[in-house]
């Protein structure tokens, strides 16, 4: 009796021990895709990416994102900017362009292009009076749209331009494509790049035609080329250039 008391208790501890049913690896870290994550690639035909971000909105993002693309234009690289703001997008405002893209003839979507610059933006697919009142999931596809459906044809650098923030969007533009250098704005930049060993990549005079330049749809690197503030830009692009190996 007691032979089998002990085999029943020993049969059980077997059924509640774990046989690894899902596969999981027992040293490492879970691989991306068991942890629901998509599996991390470039953009097609583009060498390098940017992303510029910030924490809040209102503080010149879109504007610097712009300059920097342009500037990297006027170095003679073939220069992009992707609009990544779904319910606010500026860009068509900051290159002074509108309507909807062509496609090509495999169906993915044609930037519209002005000042040497490749640019692409859900302003361009939305009407510009038209709110975007969409879920999660909505968002999340025409993200995905806008990051692999774009024939950009062959890009030396792309300039992501975030939503403000730090929710959905801009994780998964970091957990679905390879991004080259991300910066961003916020107050005490120096103390914090002196913190946390960061690389600062540069300061931009605060002047009214920055943010003026950038509303009449001609940014301040086009419409004021040789002014303090366009070599501010010019000097990050150039800084930031070097640092992801352009």
């Amino acid at each position: 009796m007691a032979t089998i008391q002990r085999r029943f208790i020993h049969q059980s501890f077997r059924a509640l021990s774990h046989e690894n049913p899902l596969g999981l690896p027992r040293t490492g870290s879970i691989p991306r895709m068991q942890r629901g994550l998509p599996e991390r690639r470039k953009i097609k035909d583009v060498a390098k990416v940017v992303a510029v971000s910030s924490a809040k909105g209102g503080v010149g993002k879109s504007t610097v994102a712009a300059n920097l693309s342009l500037a990297f234009a006027r170095m003679g690289y073939r220069s992009g900017i992707l609009d990544t703001d779904i319910f606010g997008p500026s860009i068509p405002t900051l290159f002074d362009l509108s309507g909807e893209p062509r496609l090509s003839s495999n169906n993915q979507l044609l930037p519209m292009s002005n000042y040497g610059v490749k640019t692409m933006s859900m302003g361009y697919l939305v009407g510009e009076d038209a709110p975007v009142v969409w879920r999660g999931l909505m968002v999340m596809k025409a993200l995905q749209q806008l990051l692999h459906e774009v024939d950009w044809g062959g890009l030396d650098i792309l300039v992501l331009d975030l939503p403000p923030g730090t929710g959905d969007t801009q994780l998964s533009v970091t957990q679905q494509i390879v991004l080259d250098a991300v910066f961003g704005s916020s107050d005490r930049v120096k103390q914090v790049c002196d913190e946390h060993s960061i690389d600062l990549l540069g300061d931009i005079p605060l002047h009214q035609n920055v943010g003026d330049d950038g509303q009449r749809g001609k940014p301040t690197v086009v419409s004021e080329p040789d002014s303090e503030r366009a070599q501010a830009f010019m000097d990050i692009a150039r800084m930031v250039g070097s640092k992801v190996g352009l």
